[in-house]
């Protein structure tokens, strides 16, 4: 059994336009840094976090105290375990910062339990911090964090996760303006009722979306990537998101939109010349409007979190 081990958990982008809560995908570059300590001492110690302020230490306040704490009263050991957390990414940016802390705590954990929690039940402890953070127990991001590539969230109630492939050669551009947008806050704004006909062209890109990631077909892929019922309500949030989009578009990008709850706009290209382009083009669409922003490029993360050192 593993004494120590130290990871990396990936951002992730979640809804991807037309699938609200049921579909995400992981970022290859960028995440937070993880570690897990047997101590004697029992229970759960967050030792340190950087990266990031105004997060708590305090495991019953921390989303991955949270998860860790509910993984030992599953599965009772006569050993601690002390967490250090590295925040590779800001709160409130939109790419599952909360789900990276999650997901990367349930699979730590597991690995210092000697795995006796498949990827499923650690997607299901990963959701309870989801749901401290966010208000509701979703699983989009952090599913896409564990099982890394797409996936859909195919049910709730059974929690039911699929797979799905990755075409090679698609890419990510996203860029980051610097506010902050809360989970909570960009939940309230949504329909507690939408129009049939505006549900049916919903679920028809969703179906579009994922045959377009199975066939490799990235003009379906293209024409599916629309958001017929959130994003209309939450890009009043973020600041010149449709002149973003239309940037994007305009230099090849596939598609574009609102990465989870904001304020990050993802963009998803075919190919690395295409995603030059589109990065440029988004850059310049943003240069000189008085708002801070990170700009970065991706290929998906086709494996999830990974272990960058372990020790016995």
């Amino acid at each position: 059994m593993l004494d120590f081990v130290k990871i990396f958990a990936p951002a992730s982008v979640a809804n991807v336009s037309c699938g609200f809560d049921s579909i995400g995908f992981a970022v290859d570059n960028m995440g937070d840094e993880m570690t897990f300590l047997k101590t004697s001492k029992k229970g759960i110690t967050i030792k340190n976090i950087t990266g990031a302020q105004g997060l708590s230490l305090d495991p019953s306040k921390n989303v991955a105290g949270i998860v860790a704490l509910a993984m030992l009263r599953e599965y009772s050991v006569d050993f601690g375990i002390e967490i250090t957390m590295n925040k590779g990414f800001s709160p409130g940016s939109g790419l599952g910062s909360s789900a990276a802390s999650s997901a990367g705590a349930a699979f730590g954990v597991n690995q210092l339990l000697n795995k006796p929690f498949s990827n499923l039940e650690l997607t299901k402890f990963a959701m309870l911090g989801e749901k401290i953070a966010c208000g509701a127990p979703i699983a989009d991001n952090v599913a896409a964090v564990i099982f890394g590539g797409f996936i859909l969230i195919r049910s709730y109630e059974p929690l039911d996760v699929i797979k799905l492939p990755v075409p090679k050669d698609l890419r990510l551009v996203a860029i980051h303006p610097q506010i902050e947008i809360k989970t909570k806050d960009a939940r309230e704004v949504l329909p507690d009722q939408i129009p049939l006909s505006i549900a049916v062209k919903q679920w028809a890109n969703v179906g579009g979306l994922i045959s377009g990631l199975y066939t490799k077909d990235y003009k379906l892929i293209s024409n599916s990537l629309i958001d017929e019922i959130v994003e209309p309500k939450r890009k009043h949030f973020i600041p010149y998101f449709d002149l973003v989009k239309e940037e994007a578009i305009n230099a090849g990008a596939l598609g574009a939109g609102i990465s989870g709850s904001g304020p990050t706009i993802f963009s998803l290209c075919e190919g690395d010349s295409i995603v030059e382009n589109v990065y440029k083009a988004i850059k310049k669409a943003y240069k000189n409007k008085n708002v801070d922003f990170r700009l970065f490029s991706s290929k998906i993360n086709t494996e999830g979190i990974k272990i960058l050192e372990a020790k016995t």
